[in-house]
């Protein structure tokens, strides 16, 4: 049975594993364990499922819990995908947001599941990297 908790004091190394064991490591600086810690502190809003004392997903999100959640980070073990696990993190995610509309973008391999779940496109999406300067 899956259970679920809400809050970000959790071990990092367990974290980074879960990342690691789902397709959200590929993305993310899991080899970067100083960013990797910044990355859970600094999360205002992280949910997380839990089957036994295995973390086998999160919902890492920034929120004002009144206009805009940004949900940065939903990562499920591979072995626990199609379970609905990800709706579930993303329905919990929502609840503890408030009045809050969810924004995500989107990694490469989720981008047919978020339609699905009832999540609608948005048609204008813009980044800033790090490494890139504002003209």
């Amino acid at each position: 049975m899956i259970t679920y908790r809400v809050g970000n004091d959790l071990d990092l190394d367990e974290v980074i594993e879960l990342y690691r064991a789902s397709t959200l490591g590929e993305r993310r600086p899991v080899d970067d364990h100083g960013r990797m810690r910044l990355m859970l502190q600094n999360a205002n809003l992280v949910v997380t499922a839990w089957d036994g004392d295995l973390l086998v997903g999160i919902a890492r999100s920034m929120s004002d819990f009144c206009y805009a959640t940004y949900l940065s980070d939903l990562a499920v073990r591979a072995s626990h995908q199609r379970q609905g696990v990800g709706r579930e993190l993303i329905r919990r995610t929502q609840i503890q947001g408030g009045q809050a509309m969810i924004v995500l973008l989107s990694a490469p391999k989720a981008v047919e599941y978020y339609p699905r779940i009832g999540l609608k496109p948005h048609p204008s999406a813009w980044i800033l990297r790090a490494e890139n300067e504002l003209r």
